[in-house]
């Protein structure tokens, strides 16, 4: 645990490094981007755990980072970086290998609406079809009268085109809202997406990567696990922050954002709002676009002044009490929890655990023939101590659409929210014990039934012997 511990707070570090690597790279304002990668950190509290996503989180930011890179120079070693991060998400976090792809269409569709832009499309097909009726009638006699006014006609959309795209490049200068940017070698990012989708080939587990996210999406366990559920805003201080800062820069100030920052904010909004895991990826990407929102309100309304208060900060006195202070804050949050055990009892059966265990050393237990039913959440401890189990949160495992002919997923849903009656359910599996949090409704009718033995109680955990197994099969 404390190896687990010690990997999970250098990756957390690793990803506060990188965030600020990039931001700084992307944004070039090392005090906003300081200042946004700790909002950032202490945003992502929840989402710190010793799980893929920690990686993929830090694959992400140098995803950001290397398209920039590209974008800036056009290295291919930029494109081989990339090529390298596709490949290590679809080897490592199968099921976000979409999400690689995902970053990079807001780059993608900036260039596509900078290319129609410039195209001027309705003034070229006017002037096209101008002349292509001037050419159709100077073949023709006694059309000269015709033919002069569509001349006449012809020079005067081309001074109107003129001086259309005189006006767009003024506006271009001085921006209302939304300022174009214009990336020397956006275009390339099309191909590069689709030498980074062939990456999904080059892993042991076929086409997983492919069609993890639609098997997914198609079962029922995305719709019965909580961060998987839509975001309630009402219940996320956090999301509420970011948004009603977003709302105040781009509606009460003319900061003017980017065509990409627009659409990775909006983009990344929209996924937070139907899952709320996504606010993860609305705060460490988005962040990157927030800061140079930011960036841009600052430099309009008092760039000297942070100019001036940066240099200060860059000096040794200045990195010597912001260090001070992040020293500070951290160990006021780790003061609290210095003694905390790394299981918390109050969630996970450690007890109950010792006390399977104890009885399987006396032969009063026997874990190979023991089918014990326990809750979803806590599954994955009984595993990590040596309990084979009913179900646990690798929720994927135990659907149809994983796993052929597999219904456990939903028949626990039915079991433990009384959807169906327990004692069939109990048949169906031959189950033989039953462990459930001492407060669940299953508990309380369990302890009611004569065909059930409370073998085990302590304030959060109780353990049931079911004296009649009838089982239906041996599933």
């Amino acid at each position: 645990m404390t190896g687990i511990y010690i990997s999970t707070v250098i990756l957390s570090c690793i990803l506060g490094v990188a965030l600020y690597i990039t931001n700084t790279k992307v944004n070039k304002k090392p005090l906003f981007s300081f200042v946004i990668t700790i909002g950032v950190m202490f945003l992502m509290q929840d989402f710190i755990a010793a799980r893929a996503q920690l990686v993929t989180f830090i694959l992400f930011v140098l995803e950001i980072l290397l398209v920039e890179c590209f974008l800036d120079t056009k290295k291919k070693r930029y494109v081989l970086g990339l090529m390298l991060i596709a490949l290590l998400i679809a080897n490592l976090h199968a099921a976000v290998f979409y999400f690689f792809f995902i970053l990079l269409m807001p780059y993608i569709a900036e260039y596509l609406v900078i290319k129609l832009r410039d195209s001027h499309l309705v003034y070229r097909f006017k002037i096209y079809d101008l002349k292509y009726k001037i050419s159709s009638l100077s073949k023709k006699q006694g059309k000269e009268e015709k033919l002069a006014k569509l001349q006449e006609k012809l020079v005067e959309t081309e001074e109107r085109f003129i001086r259309f795209k005189e006006k767009l490049e003024k506006r271009e200068e001085n921006p209302y809202r939304i300022k174009l940017i214009r990336r020397n070698g956006a275009k390339w990012l099309i191909l590069i997406c689709i030498l980074c989708f062939l990456m999904g080939l080059l892993t042991p587990i076929g086409d997983e990567p492919y069609t993890h996210i639609f098997k997914l999406m198609s079962g029922t366990t995305t719709q019965n696990i909580s961060e998987h559920l839509p975001l309630t805003l009402a219940n996320h201080m956090g999301a509420m922050t970011v948004i009603v800062m977003l709302v105040i820069l781009l509606v009460f100030t003319d900061t003017k954002a980017s065509i990409k920052d627009m659409c990775m904010i909006g983009g990344l909004l929209l996924l937070t709002f139907m899952s709320r895991r996504q606010f993860s990826m609305l705060v460490t990407i988005g962040g990157i676009s927030f800061t140079a929102l930011i960036s841009n309100f600052a430099d309009k309304y008092d760039k000297e002044g942070i100019d001036d208060f940066t240099k200060l900060v860059v000096t040794w006195k200045g990195k010597v009490i912001t260090l001070l202070l992040i020293v500070l804050c951290s160990y006021s949050l780790y003061a609290g929890k210095i003694d905390d055990s790394y299981i918390n009892s109050a969630s996970y059966p450690v007890e109950a655990s010792d006390f399977i265990l104890e009885e399987a050393e006396k032969g009063n237990l026997d874990l190979n023939t023991m089918r014990l039913f326990n809750d979803y959440n806590y599954g994955s401890y009984l595993l990590f101590r040596g309990i084979p189990v009913f179900i646990d949160s690798r929720a994927d495992l135990y659907s149809p659409e994983f796993n052929e002919g597999c219904n456990i997923f939903n028949d626990y849903l039915s079991i433990s929210g009384l959807g169906t009656y327990y004692e069939d359910g109990f048949d169906k599996y031959g189950i033989t014990h039953i462990i459930s949090y001492e407060n669940s409704k299953l508990s309380m009718l369990l302890s009611k039934d004569d065909n059930y033995n409370k073998i085990y109680e302590d304030d959060y955990f109780v353990i049931y012997e079911r004296l009649n197994v009838n089982a239906d099969n041996d599933e």
